[in-house]
């Protein structure tokens, strides 16, 4: 007899609603390059603050999908409040997509978030400095504008300097395209992963709805504009509760032009 392979306990990182607000879905954050779980504090407490249970798991970008979903289940438990969304940032997103894609996943995922999708096609890779202190600053730069993550990163010993730099895994590298909504965002502005490698993702994608920060770098859950970007993804939730197709729930008219959330 065989015995399925274990999987090394991942801290998780969680956020509840306040008390007495049911919640209203669950999401499961996947970090990217060179971050872990509680990076994205300040990301599950506002999205926590509006009602969803948020867990931010420790997974690496060499973890396979089959061992980012035993994490994801069991950091979900036994009874996760539907919906049950993925949110990937940098490898994390590529993870997002893999996961999705295995129709033999415990878990019924109802849509994706895909925050600066990492590379999957062979470009320039953006080249770290030789010298520690400009490496950091070069790569602060690409991930971030908003100071407060840049002074919580650079003072945080968990955090993984350099890794935004490595090369991504090669099990991530194939395209996969879950029939799932799927919210794609980006900023247009990333030094890592070009936009147009977003736009096309999008494009592949069967019900995807692609997102641009203007003037955004690479971590675009936790850039400047990172209050914009946080209502946006819970205009995207509360569409995804109300119904699967997406129907819009609010038409903001502006002249002849309505724009639909």
């Amino acid at each position: 007899m065989t015995t399925a392979p274990t999987v090394p306990a991942t801290t998780v990182r969680s956020w509840q609603p306040p008390t007495g607000i049911l919640p209203r879905g669950t999401l499961l954050v996947l970090p990217g390059r060179g971050e872990h779980g509680g990076t994205y504090e300040r990301f599950g407490r506002r999205l926590a603050a509006d009602g969803y249970v948020v867990h931010a798991l420790d997974t690496a970008p060499e973890h396979t999908a089959r061992e980012v979903l035993t994490k994801v289940a069991a950091a979900a438990g036994e009874r996760p409040a539907a919906p049950l969304v993925l949110i990937g940032s940098d490898t994390g997103a590529l993870q997002a997509l893999h996961m999705a894609a295995d129709t033999d996943a415990p878990l019924t995922t109802a849509g994706l978030i895909l925050a600066g999708t990492a590379p999957t096609t062979d470009g320039p890779a953006p080249a770290a400095a030789d010298d520690h202190d400009s490496g950091w600053e070069a790569e602060l730069a690409a991930r971030t504008a908003c100071p407060t993550h840049r002074k919580k990163i650079t003072d945080d010993r968990e955090f993984v300097r350099g890794r935004l730099f490595g090369p991504v895994p090669a099990h991530l590298l194939p395209d996969t395209r879950p029939d799932l909504p799927a919210l794609v965002l980006h900023g247009e502005a990333d030094p890592i992963s070009p936009l147009e490698q977003a736009r096309g993702l999008a494009r592949r994608l069967p019900h995807a709805t692609l997102g641009v920060l203007h003037e955004g770098v690479h971590d675009v859950l936790n850039d400047a504009t990172h209050r914009t970007t946080a209502a946006t993804i819970v205009l995207w939730l509360e569409r995804l509760r109300a119904d699967r197709g997406m129907s819009p729930i609010l038409t903001l008219e502006t002249g002849a032009q309505p724009a639909h959330s």
